[in-house]
């Protein structure tokens, strides 16, 4: 691909033209959109790695092609969970699953913001978390698609508003000094 004129942003592009339409397939609530949303996130999620490689392998990495990309994750992920929990909203959990969906997307939402911000302030990677033995942490935003594939739904987004609430606190508290440094009101 890197003979092509295909370029990163390209796939960005793509990963996040997948990542909405998968979004809004979750939000309909019914088996088949649900199959084919999961789809779609898998691939949003391949398109998110693709960018990132081919940028590396084509020497056309930049610094706003990186924040394209964070940019394009933090809306694909936050409007997945939100798309998850209006489509739960005629299960168990009932309109719940509504502001579940939209807590865990905010969470998400809050947590891309402040490595962003890291970021600008640290330096590219500067709040990337180290994986471990070949797992990448971003790598778990594959279970959404399997559990929700499974039928697990109910469970992921309940699980999802609660992880990725005190997953934003405790960014918040990594970065806390990055913040008030940076939102700081002058006298």
């Amino acid at each position: 691909m890197t003979r092509t004129p295909i370029t990163p942003n390209h796939l960005t592009t793509a990963r996040l033209g997948t990542g909405l339409a998968a979004a809004a397939m979750y939000s309909i609530g019914q088996d088949f959109w649900t199959y084919f949303a999961s789809g779609a996130f898998v691939l949003s999620i391949i398109l998110d790695r693709a960018d990132g490689a081919l940028a590396r392998l084509s020497s056309k990495t930049s610094l706003w092609g990186h924040k394209y990309d964070l940019l394009s994750d933090a809306i694909c992920n936050s409007l997945m969970f939100v798309g998850i929990g209006i489509g739960l909203r005629e299960s168990d959990l009932g309109l719940w699953a509504v502001p579940l969906g939209i807590l865990a997307g905010l969470s998400v939402a809050a947590i891309l913001f402040l490595v962003i911000l890291a970021e600008s302030h640290n330096g590219i990677r500067a709040a990337e978390l180290k994986g471990t033995k070949g797992i990448d942490p971003d790598d778990a935003i594959l279970l959404v698609p399997v559990a929700m594939v499974i039928g697990w739904g109910y469970y992921l987004i309940v699980a999802a508003a609660i992880g990725a609430l005190f997953f934003s606190l405790f960014f918040y508290w990594k970065f806390r000094n990055i913040l008030f440094t940076t939102f700081r009101f002058k006298k």
